[in-house]
């Protein structure tokens, strides 16, 4: 990071840590620089074994794109480029592939993604696996859940979180009865039991893109509110809230619980950036898109930081 660049983000992060009230919490910085292939819409990324990242984004067979350092991003094909037949129930017919959730543990790349169409709750989650993550290198182990339009919930956006104690967690989630949550098998990376936590809701209005992490005793959930996918007049933000256990309840920095619409905001629209939202974390960072004036969606990084009280703001 630029000296000057990395000066005014320390000054920034003092600010709001010291008075996370003022309206300087409200004053977002603009998205850290990134060059190249930057046209993204629900970016997922994941540091490399050997070095650099590697980013799933929606796309036509989920896109991929690679960087070495976190700035310079190029295109890396598609995880399907032959194409992904078992979904196209889901999706009547179409290549567009959504949310995809990119993990990398035990030797391989875990990758959970969703098939559906706008606006329906027909929907479902599969899992891919690959030792590289090279297009055309992936496997995949079929359905782990799927929603009907008679279920009260919508199964995309996944996240998988492992936790300390080795168990694993699949949240997904959007509009609808709100954000879900279900115990996986490690030894599979599918659905064990029938479980099914809520964790977060709206009443039905607008909340998705789950993903849950964990600092020190707290499990964070972090999703995003209001409308995506308008272009400029996207009002998507990315919103935070927190509990002792990772199946909740989860509270916001008032006390609101998650199931009651609560959320602390993390990062919204200023200035030329709009929208942003459908945030992943890796590392220091907070990952996400947002859309440019024209209403390109294109990739938002900024540097992630911690209060005195243990609540999240990026800089």
């Amino acid at each position: 990071m630029p000296l000057v660049r990395r000066t005014l983000a320390l000054l920034t992060a003092i600010v709001v840590a010291v008075a996370p009230g003022s309206p300087a919490y409200a004053a977002y910085p603009d998205p850290g620089p990134v060059t190249g292939d930057i046209g993204v819409h629900d970016p997922t990324m994941v540091r490399r074994p050997g070095g650099g990242y590697l980013v799933a984004h929606t796309g036509d067979n989920i896109a991929l794109k690679t960087s070495a350092d976190r700035i310079a991003f190029r295109n890396a094909g598609a995880v399907f480029p032959a194409g992904a037949p078992w979904t196209t129930a889901y999706t009547g017919g179409s290549r567009n592939l959504w949310a995809p959730d990119l993990t990398y543990r035990d030797g391989r790349y875990w990758l959970y993604y969703s098939a559906s169409t706008f606006g329906s709750n027909r929907s479902a989650i599969f899992l891919a696996t690959s030792t590289t993550g090279a297009s055309g290198s992936w496997t995949n182990h079929g359905l782990v859940i799927e929603s009907r339009t008679s279920d009260n919930y919508n199964a995309i956006d996944p996240n998988l979180f492992v936790d300390t104690d080795g168990r694993w967690w699949l949240s997904f989630g959007s509009f609808w009865s709100g954000i879900k949550l279900i115990p996986l098998d490690p030894a599979t990376g599918k659905r064990s039991g029938s479980a099914l936590h809520s964790i977060a809701g709206r009443g039905g209005g607008a909340i998705e893109a789950p993903v849950i992490t964990k600092r020190g005793s707290w499990y964070y959930q972090w999703v995003s509110f209001d409308r995506c996918c308008q272009g400029a007049a996207s009002t998507y933000r990315v919103m935070v809230g927190r509990s002792s256990s990772v199946t909740g309840p989860y509270a916001d920095r008032n006390g609101v619980a998650m199931t009651s619409g609560g959320g602390t905001e993390v990062l919204a629209g200023h200035g030329n950036i709009h929208g942003p939202g459908h945030q992943a974390l890796v590392d220091d960072a907070l990952v996400y898109h947002y859309y440019a004036n024209n209403g390109a969606a294109l990739l938002g990084i900024n540097l992630l930081g911690y209060d005195a009280a243990g609540w999240p703001y990026v800089y």
